[in-house]
């Protein structure tokens, strides 16, 4: 559905600075999966390199949802592939370093995690915006799912796991709760370098000033979006304000109930693009190179 994939984005594009945050907590919460954050733990590519590889998920995402970006040429086609070819590099380290446990934690990004992955860049990100009070209608929600199911499927995730839809990928994500194990260690390890990724980031002082002022509100919202006991599960950090959330989502939900929301949708919508453009670039190239060698692994399989 090629206008799917060319206007599937707008639904991210028109949350703005709040899209940004529904991804962020849909990537938190893949952090929370024992088994499918090993492969991230043992590449080091979390731990050692965050602020790099969330330059670089914003990239991929600003990429993907751009108008055209899924086309034959586009951008997000070209960087989609690349993922592809990243995961096999790493899946191939893996099971060739002779550490690697599959009893416990299954073939490195299998099938199941990455439907779970393709679910956090899909529908989980409705759900977060839902939270916070956005209303899409039915053909809205109908692109972006068409949009990240051909991402997901150039990316290798198999049409038995791929979800058709959001009432799909609710089923398939209540399944793949069903099948995992709290946070351990890890996932925490994880969570606390995203949130600390600004201090190796390589910014302004005036940009990294303005970070911080956010981060409390960011933190916050993110608490919300996740719930309290699985933001302890995963030490989100909580923000200077605990009834921010509900302020947000009701003002929020004023807006989104507005007659106005229907002519202020092309701006947002063009606001939001700039938006992803600001923060999906790096001071240096982004190629999505595979890792030349496996950081984290010797941490990861350290007696405990």
């Amino acid at each position: 559905d090629e206008e799917a994939l060319d206007r599937g984005g707008e639904l991210l594009f028109r949350a703005g600075w709040f899209g940004g945050l529904s991804l962020g907590t849909s990537l938190v919460l893949g952090y929370a999966s024992p088994g499918g954050n090993k492969p991230l733990v043992a590449s080091g590519r979390l731990t050692e390199h965050a602020a790099r590889r969330l330059v670089e998920t914003s990239r991929f995402v600003e990429a993907v949802t751009a108008p055209g970006g899924m086309r034959p040429g586009g951008a997000g086609l070209a960087i989609t592939v690349k993922v592809r070819i990243m995961h096999a590099h790493v899946r191939r380290m893996l099971q060739r370093s002779g550490k690697w446990d599959e009893d416990a934690w299954g073939v490195p990004i299998n099938q199941h995690d990455m439907a779970g992955t393709a679910i956090l860049f899909s529908f989980a990100v409705v759900e977060a915006l839902r939270k916070l009070g956005f209303r899409f209608d039915a053909l809205e929600v109908h692109r972006y799912m068409q949009l990240w199911r051909y991402a997901n499927h150039v990316i290798g995730v198999s049409s038995e796991v791929l979800p058709t839809g959001e009432h799909e990928a609710e089923r398939f994500a209540a399944i793949i709760r069903a099948t995992e194990a709290p946070p351990d260690d890890d996932a925490r390890a994880l969570s606390r370098a995203f949130f600390g990724s600004t201090r190796g980031a390589d910014l302004t002082p005036a940009e990294r000033r303005r970070i911080e002022r956010l981060a409390p509100i960011g933190h916050g919202v993110i608490r919300g979006m996740l719930g309290e006991e699985l933001a302890d599960q995963l030490d989100v950090p909580r923000g200077a304000w605990p009834h921010l959330f509900d302020v947000i989502r009701a003002v929020v939900g004023r807006l989104e109930a507005s007659p106005l929301r229907a002519a202020l949708r092309p701006r947002l919508v063009e606001r939001g693009r700039a938006y992803w453009a600001m923060v999906s670039r790096g001071k240096s190239p982004i190629e999505f190179a595979p890792p030349e060698a496996l950081l984290g692994l010797e941490r990861l399989l350290a007696p405990t």
